[in-house]
């Protein structure tokens, strides 16, 4: 009996348990903030904002206010430097290490055991669960996964405690079987160094079984490309003929999908979107066809949500998961088992369906441009660079995008800096066909570009290759969890990039 048919096995019981995601939703919610408030009740935190008193949602919402990192910045320092029973019950000796805020270069999210077991762990078990339901012909157990992660480091020399890229504490504690299934060696996931990390991994992993992937798109293709140069082949299959599904997550996988469709050719393989973040893990793709995913409602978070329209005001609508309205934007909170309360994560997500709530993410609550009043998400810019790539041929690598301000003619214009794999076949038409999609599904954008009064057409920029690589690799930033800003309000991220284009 192969591996696979063991996990089947083990893993229908909770297949049967997901099925109350369908008809008990707010059900599940209810009990999940239950737990949470009942177990920190005795935390600094809780005896603060009244937990043991809070017998429902209304009195949660009252008593515990919506947070920001900021907020929650010196009870997570205190945590780091080794104090207990803060934010959350006992001593939390990980931190994952997320991009950083307006007043620090990063930000430091408590993973404490429960968090750990409870959130990531349970979402790492439940992409696999519903992979196999959907994929019920799977081998994917009888081969080895190949897992991308990033590096740690200790944390302020407190003993035990350490700080890093969330996929490297995943990878620091998983089980034995976990690790027995997944490559490359530990030393080498853990590696700091991205390019010496890339080229050890294609060197560890060529001539494996491997059956599936894990890990953001952009840092896995350039893993995959270094692959292909080693083994002198045209298709992955032909490296891995058995790889069958690549578990991705952390960015939007719209700009890699024909680059991945091209290196991989094989009819068998499948690709599965996860949404875990270093604050948790939150939904998942539980029908191949639908890129929506699925909240995962029974894990230790609980979700609360503000309508984009009223984000930014003093006191804005916040309501709970039955309050959600599908269709409209929403930014999202977050209560967990790693003691963030009521916690502003920065991403917004639009419902699609209920029963069970599915969901898509429409980009970043700083992630935008709204200089001229034309509220552009990354949403909308996904869905017109693959409408300007599908009519021109072209293939986008990286992206960044930022407003250009008045001059003396109040003339103004969007500024789009690309990176193609495949250029288009006229870059002309390219931004014509993505400034006009962008009017189609944005109203205020539309309104903006009328007759040019506001706004003026669309500036598209192309960047030399591996332009953007080259300014993470500046920074510090290149591998594990670190981003390209897609849309920004400022010219700070567009400029610099320009300037290293320009060299």
């Amino acid at each position: 009996m192969g591996l696979t048919t063991l996990a089947n096995k083990y893993f229908h019981r909770r297949q049967k348990e997901l099925e109350r995601h369908q008809h008990e939703a707010i059900e599940l919610q209810r009990e999940v903030l239950n737990r949470l408030i009942h177990k920190a009740k005795d935390t600094e935190y809780g005896h603060k904002h009244k937990f043991g008193s809070i017998g429902s949602y209304e009195a949660f919402a009252n008593y515990v206010p919506v947070n920001t990192y900021e907020e929650l910045k010196n009870y997570i320092d205190r945590m780091r430097h080794g104090e207990s029973d803060i934010l959350w019950p006992g001593r939390v000796k990980w931190y994952a290490k997320s991009s950083g805020t307006t007043n620090d270069k990063s930000k430091f999210i408590p993973v404490s055991v429960d968090g750990l077991n409870n959130i990531h762990y349970a979402g790492g078990k439940d992409t696999v669960a519903l992979y196999l339901l959907n994929n019920p012909k799977s081998h994917v157990f009888d081969g080895k996964a190949l897992i991308l992660g990033g590096s740690h480091a200790p944390n302020y020399n407190v003993h035990g405690s350490l700080v890093g890229d969330l996929s490297a504490i995943l990878i620091e504690n998983l089980s034995l079987f976990a690790n027995f299934i997944r490559c490359p060696k530990k030393q080498t996931a853990l590696l700091s160094d991205f390019e010496e990390k890339r080229e050890r991994i294609a060197q560890e992993t060529l001539n494996r079984h491997i059956t599936s992937l894990s890990g953001v798109p952009s840092w896995m293709m350039s893993v995959l490309v270094r692959v292909m140069e080693l083994s002198g082949k045209k298709h992955l299959e032909e490296v891995w003929p058995d790889l069958e599904v690549f578990f991705h997550g952390g960015i939007s996988f719209t700009p890699y999908r024909k680059q991945y469709e091209q290196l991989i050719t094989s009819k068998k393989m499948h690709y599965m979107e996860t949404y875990n973040a270093s604050e948790g893990f939150f939904g998942l793709q539980s029908d191949l066809n639908d890129n929506a995913m699925m909240l995962m409602l029974d894990y230790d978070v609980f979700y609360e949500f503000i309508p984009m329209e009223d984000f930014g005001k003093p006191n804005p609508t916040v309501v709970p998961l039955e309050g959600v309205v599908l269709g409209r934007n929403y930014a999202m909170l977050i209560s967990t088992s790693c003691g963030l309360w009521r916690y502003m994560i920065g991403d917004t997500v639009k419902f699609t369906q209920r029963d069970p709530f599915k969901f898509v993410i429409t980009g970043r609550t700083k992630h935008f441009i709204n200089a001229f009043g034309e509220e552009l998400i990354v949403d909308n810019a996904e869905q017109g660079l693959a409408y300007a790539c599908h009519e021109t041929g072209a293939e986008v690598v990286e992206y960044t995008a930022a407003p250009v301000f008045m001059d003396n003619k109040a003339q103004c214009r969007h500024q789009w800096l690309i990176e193609f794999s495949r250029k288009p076949d006229s870059l002309e038409k390219f931004a014509r066909k993505l400034d006009q999609k962008l009017q189609e599904i944005n109203s205020d954008y539309e309104a903006k570009r009328y007759k040019n009064i506001t706004l003026q057409h669309l500036e598209v920029i192309v960047a030399k290759p591996n332009l953007f690589n080259d300014w993470l690799k500046i920074k510090g930033k290149l591998g594990g969890q670190h981003k390209v800003p897609r849309l920004s309000n400022d010219r700070k991220s567009i400029d610099e990039l320009i300037a290293l284009n320009d060299k």
